[in-house]
């Protein structure tokens, strides 16, 4: 097994993965053309010689203090570029926001700290640290699976600046049963476990870098499904090679989430645990696909643990994980209409004020 893993480790060390951070730029720069707003794009420093990944849609344009503006944070492996089918439409009457992730896509890829809190803590804090150099006051603040629990743990560190939380499929919050490793025993073969066992030590997408040149085939071959996602707005494998090229890089983002997870994939911190701590007034909507593989009946529990506060959960038909690109027209009118209900709540209360 050792033999196995040092020979594996030797392929990781090797530079030979077709990528580049220009190649990456092109990429994301295929991804986003098909925009029709006024797009802002920018390299946000955030200090200790890091940057985020930032652009709005819109911000220029609209008034910001009568439509709350709308934060998107994507998932596990994504960039701004996922959001392709949902930037215009969510942007028509306010000003939407996206940004890579620290350690993702085209933002700085620093070393994160090996414990699960720290290297949680790290990329909230880089959140932060974005919000307050765009000089956003607050906002409806949108995560998907990862970035939903990172969503969450800002809200409950920084709830001044959250106006209601969007969970789309969100990753992290149940706790690990006692019997899961016996549960996946019984359900995978023999060689599955002992890869799962000799991967073990590594990022969860070392395999994609390991391949080299093959990596782009590798995500076309096992995830056909991402490219046909898109297949209404592009025709080629933009989709692929964007995807491919924010993950062939340095795996800073996945050596946070690796600290942050456990065995198959269950959060050390799980955040049903202090969801509670979440400022009472903040409401939460969750969002679920109907064919989705995450345990949706964590949100009955989020519900129990906030009894005086409003939470919502919503299900889309025939989307699975990736709903915002799955059923996007569905995913949208959801989005939209937490936004307008936010605002007319805002407006309400300035009238009252007054």
């Amino acid at each position: 097994m050792e033999g196995i893993r040092s020979w594996i480790s030797g392929m990781l060390s090797w530079k030979w993965c077709p990528t580049s951070q220009a190649q990456l730029e092109d990429a994301e720069k295929r991804m986003l053309a098909p925009l029709t707003s006024a797009v802002t794009s920018q390299m946000v420093d955030i200090g200790d010689g890091c940057q985020i990944r930032s652009i709005s849609i819109n911000s220029s344009q609209l008034d910001t203090s009568s439509h709350i503006p709308l934060v998107l944070v994507h998932g596990f492996g994504g960039g701004v570029g996922i959001w392709i089918k949902n930037l215009d439409e969510l942007s028509r009457h306010r000003s939407v926001y996206a940004f890579d992730v620290l350690g993702f896509g085209r933002s700085s890829r620093p070393k994160f700290s090996d414990c699960p809190v720290k290297a949680e803590d790290q990329l909230v804090e880089s959140i932060e640290k974005w919000r307050a150099e765009l000089g956003l006051e607050k906002f409806v603040l949108l995560g998907h699976s990862l970035g939903a629990y990172l969503a969450s743990a800002y809200a409950i560190k920084f709830p001044e600046r959250v106006e209601h939380v969007v969970l789309a499929e969100p990753w992290g919050f149940p706790e690990q049963p006692l019997d899961a490793a016996e549960r996946f025993a019984r359900r995978v073969p023999m060689w599955v476990r002992m890869m799962v066992r000799v991967m073990e030590p590594f990022n969860p997408l070392a395999g994609i870098r390991a391949a080299g040149p093959w990596g782009p085939n590798l995500i076309v071959r096992f995830r056909s499904d991402i490219q046909a996602k898109y297949d209404t707005v592009f025709g080629d494998d933009t989709v692929v090679n964007y995807i491919y090229h924010c993950n062939a890089q340095t795996p800073s983002g996945e050596s946070a989430f690796k600290a942050m997870t456990k065995s198959f994939g269950w959060a050390r911190h799980p955040m049903i645990q202090r969801i509670h701590e979440l400022d009472h007034s903040i409401p939460i909507t969750m969002i679920y696909g109907s064919r989705t593989w995450m345990d949706i009946s964590v949100s009955d529990k989020v519900k129990e643990l906030r009894p005086y506060s409003y939470v919502d959960v919503k299900q889309i038909d025939k989307a699975g994980h990736h709903i915002y690109s799955d059923k996007s027209d569905e995913f949208n009118d959801i989005v939209i209409g937490i936004c307008n209900n936010v605002h007319q709540d805002l407006h309400h209360s300035e009238q009252s004020g007054q």
